[in-house]
């Protein structure tokens, strides 16, 4: 009973940090994207639109498009404005080749099972010149790490299976998650891996920024790249 009440507070104080450094990662997504009135922009994985709508309001465009598979998130993208499509990003993209200026995909490429297409896809739909923005978990993130040692799965992949959500560590925020087949984590990058990732499909990487730096303020992120929870690259054809 002893252990069940502090791993409880455990996982509620993670769970609020957790929500700091979403919010922060946020933040760093809108100062990466550029202002650009005229500019073609899609979001992969638009879920409900208020997210996509937020970052089109920094680049200051109305020429907003979404991706999203889940039927429900992609009504109410529609009815805030999101031309959206509906399809899986695992293959081939619906979408014309050169087309768009900007490409932003936040917690997705994690839950792909084909993410060689996802980043080929990526490029061929940007215009040259054009840029990314793709947000994703740290496998190298403290709180990553100190699961590790412990013997416990890393705190960003115990939510793998289809049969039971948080396997593996007890202190896990996908513990009492709702099983959904296409919210699974599929893999976990860190940055040198992302890096040499993009590299290999011939994106330029402009900027890395950090979020997320259990157990201190989500700021440290952008102190400490290389162990902060959320890392979030611009990428440019």
């Amino acid at each position: 009973m002893i252990f069940q009440r502090v791993i409880g507070r455990f996982r509620s104080m993670a769970e609020s940090m957790f929500e700091k450094a979403v919010d922060f990662n946020l933040e760093n997504i809108k100062k990466l994207a550029e202002l650009n009135s005229d500019a073609k922009f899609i979001d992969l994985g638009c879920d409900d639109g208020a997210i996509t709508l937020a970052i089109a309001e920094k680049i200051k465009t109305k020429d907003i498009f979404g991706v999203e598979i889940a039927e429900k998130k992609a009504k109410l993208a529609e009815e805030r404005g999101v031309a959206t499509y509906k399809f899986d990003l695992n293959g081939a993209f619906d979408l014309p080749s050169d087309y768009f200026d900007v490409v932003h995909a936040n917690q997705v490429i994690e839950h792909l099972t084909n993410s060689d297409n996802f980043l080929s896809e990526i490029y061929r739909i940007l215009k040259l010149g054009g840029y990314a923005v793709i947000s994703t978990e740290n496998a190298s993130s403290w709180c990553n790490v100190f699961s590790s040692l412990m013997g416990w799965q890393i705190f960003s992949l115990t939510n793998f299976s289809k049969k039971r959500s948080g396997i593996g560590n007890p202190l896990s925020l996908h513990a009492e998650m709702e099983l959904i087949d296409y919210w699974g984590h599929v893999r976990i990058y860190n940055i040198r891996g992302l890096k040499e990732y993009l590299d290999a499909y011939n994106f330029k990487i402009e900027n890395i920024a950090g979020a997320g730096y259990f157990p201190f303020p989500a700021w440290f992120g952008n102190v400490d790249k290389t162990h902060s929870h959320f890392m979030t690259f611009k990428i440019r054809k």
